[in-house]
């Protein structure tokens, strides 16, 4: 089809205007930057694992009253609390269903879930972390919303920035702005943080290059520590309203970051789930709930759940819900056999009596795995496909040849 201006020449056009889409709002420039899947009430998160009812409710409870009351009775009051525990207690499930109470109540600023596992980038990596933060602080207030839009006007290059300066100029900057010249009470509530120990590193440089001059690759400790540094400046600010909650896993970098004698910095108060709460009684009622469901479902006669057989799986869990969680899964799977004899099988698996809290969830894992036709090749393909896991306490089984035995995968050759 021919052009309207083809081989046109020596002439002039008044008032041309040149129609395109408008430049996008501030807001949907931070938009464009969150992790929107680590939100809590995020698509992505529609399988997350959320507490049963009737459980875990003294630590949500606590966990609650700290963010809307504060350290009332603390000599050392501080915004920061630090939520551990080993792999599968159970701190995403409290942090996501406690999530889900403050939105309830209107006491929620914000909310991160990192996932190593996740497809989307966001959710493994620091760089979506403030302007996500940012964009629900946003909403969470009109007038907060309004001075962090200003902020992106004054700064457009902000999300170029290192953490520090992205936190000062989308929150800070913003909270002082709204603290300034608020005549009634200030925003509140809680930041929510999980899963900052799956937070990987980001790299900067080509870390290929074998020259002794180059830069050395980051570790994911060196992203971590970043941003308990840059939460921590953000909690000391005069200006922040909020409450932190961390939850992670008790590796070195956060037992360094949260040691009062390393620290000199506010100390933030650590909640330890398995030595402060007593799990055992919460598993029994998640068990006795989820395998009730599963008999009806199947229309089983009573006496197919042995009458010791919940004990036995909370004495196997170890404290670990992961364990119960993952038993449930197995008998809900539709699989071969029914669900009477799978059950059977994982009570028949015999502990070696080593005081390991996992060895029983590495015999679970092991089963399934094993329970293939072709177990290796089966593990090997969840290494190389684009698979999602539902918990990392499969891909730390996997990984480590000493509890996975012939399913071992190795780092090189696990790509999640």
């Amino acid at each position: 089809m021919a052009r309207n201006f083809d081989r046109a020449h020596d002439f002039h056009i008044d008032n041309f205007n040149v129609l395109g889409p408008p430049p996008a709002n501030p807001l949907e420039k931070l938009e464009a930057k969150i992790a929107s899947g680590a939100i809590h009430d995020s698509a992505e998160r529609c399988d997350a694992p959320k507490c049963q009812p009737e459980t875990r409710v003294a630590v949500q409870d606590d966990l609650y009253h700290w963010i809307v009351d504060g350290d009332r009775t603390s000599e050392t009051p501080s915004k920061i609390k630090w939520v551990t525990g080993p792999a599968g207690c159970g701190k995403t499930a409290i942090m996501g269903s406690l999530a889900d109470m403050c939105a309830a109540n209107g006491v929620l600023g914000a909310t991160f879930f990192f996932a190593s596992w996740s497809a989307s980038i966001g959710r493994r990596r620091k760089t979506a972390f403030v302007p996500t933060i940012a964009y629900q602080l946003a909403q969470h207030r009109d007038d907060l919303g309004d001075a962090i839009v200003t902020a992106i006007e004054k700064n457009p290059a902000v999300f170029g920035k290192n953490l520090h300066v992205q936190m000062e100029v989308l929150v800070l900057a913003p909270l002082r702005e709204v603290a300034g010249r608020s005549d009634g009470l200030g925003p509140q509530g809680a930041i929510i943080v999980d899963g900052l120990d799956e937070c990987e590193a980001e790299q900067y440089h080509d870390t290929t290059n074998t020259d002794s001059r180059g830069n050395p690759p980051r570790q994911s400790a060196d992203d971590q520590l970043e941003i308990l540094r840059v939460l921590q400046a953000a909690s000391s600010d005069s200006s922040f309203p909020f409450r932190i909650l961390i939850a992670s896993r008790p590796e070195r970098v956060f037992r360094e970051f949260f040691d009062p004698e390393r620290n000199l910095a506010p100390a933030a108060h650590k909640l330890d789930l398995h030595a402060d709460y007593k799990a055992d009684a919460d598993i029994a009622l998640f068990l006795e709930a989820q395998l009730n469901l599963i008999g009806r479902r199947y229309t089983l006669p009573p006496s197919w759940l042995p009458p010791s057989a919940i004990g036995t799986l909370v004495q196997n869990a170890s404290g670990q819900f992961i364990y119960a969680a993952t038993v449930i899964r197995v008998l809900n799977m539709d699989h071969q056999e029914p669900p009477k004899a799978l059950l059977d099988a994982i009570l028949k698996m015999e502990a070696s009596g080593a005081s390991n809290p996992l060895e029983a969830l590495d015999q679970l894992y092991s089963y399934i795995l094993n329970s293939s036709p072709h177990p290796t090749l089966s593990v090997i393909d969840q290494a190389t496909m684009t698979y999602e896991f539902y918990h990392k306490s499969l891909v730390d089984f996997l990984e480590d040849p000493d509890r996975s035995g012939k399913l071992y995968v190795g780092g090189d050759e696990f790509d999640h």
